[in-house]
């Protein structure tokens, strides 16, 4: 289910997005103002935002900045603001798209599936095989010996983020800022404990590892 985080501080707005996005099979979450934006998103991590320029704590502005160091996600930015610098400036802080209001339904609804159609990448069917596991990225799964191997949904993120950059190292801040959220980025401790366990439930030899690597003081790689 594709998750949406509304960021708006207008109710009836928000009323109407959630009964249009949960009709349409959206999970939706909502927030008034930048902050609760920025907490929703780095523990719940949605898969597509929309966003409001105009909030009470802080410029919208400010809002994609601060997820885009982060998140790469699609943003639809909504707002009344009509003037084209508006429109560049809300752009060129990483918003992929801008709808004025007032706007209509059907037609935010049809930017929002391809905003969603063009941050799926094509290699989301790939499967990637090794000698002792298979990984299913678009099916979320992961198979030993023909036995589906249960993963908790954070070790399959720690996964995932190091299957899609196969072969290169992922520095310990990066995986923790998109698996935990900018305010982890510290807290290495999480890594050894998350790969320990992955390492247990997909290596042949958990204590020499061959697919899921670390490199001393830098990070981890996913060798295939």
């Amino acid at each position: 289910m594709t998750r949406v985080l509304v960021v708006e501080d207008e109710p009836q707005i928000v009323r109407a997005l959630r009964i249009n996005l949960k009709a349409r099979g959206y999970e939706v979450e909502a927030a008034p103002d930048g902050r609760t934006a920025l907490d929703l998103a780095a523990r719940h991590r949605p898969d597509v935002v929309i966003l409001d320029l105009g909030l009470p704590d802080m410029d919208g502005g400010q809002v994609i900045r601060g997820l885009r160091g982060w998140l790469s996600v699609p943003i639809i930015v909504l707002s009344a603001r009509q003037d084209s610098t508006d429109k560049v400036e809300a752009l060129d802080a990483g918003a992929d798209d801008y709808v004025t209001k007032p706007f209509g339904m059907d037609e935010l609804l049809a930017r929002l599936r391809a905003a969603v159609r063009r941050a799926t990448p094509a290699e989301e069917a790939a499967v990637i095989a090794t000698q002792d596991f298979t990984i299913d990225l678009a099916a979320k799964r992961v198979t030993r010996q023909g036995t589906d191997i249960r993963l908790t949904p954070t070790e399959w993120h720690v996964l995932e983020v190091l299957v899609r950059h196969a072969g290169r190292l992922v520095s310990q801040r990066q995986l923790l800022r998109e698996v935990w959220g900018p305010a982890y980025e510290h807290e290495t401790n999480y890594l050894r404990v998350y790969l320990a366990q992955l390492r247990r439930k997909l290596e042949a030899d958990p204590a020499h590892p061959r697919h899921l690597i670390t490199e001393p003081g830098m990070g981890y790689r996913f060798e295939p």
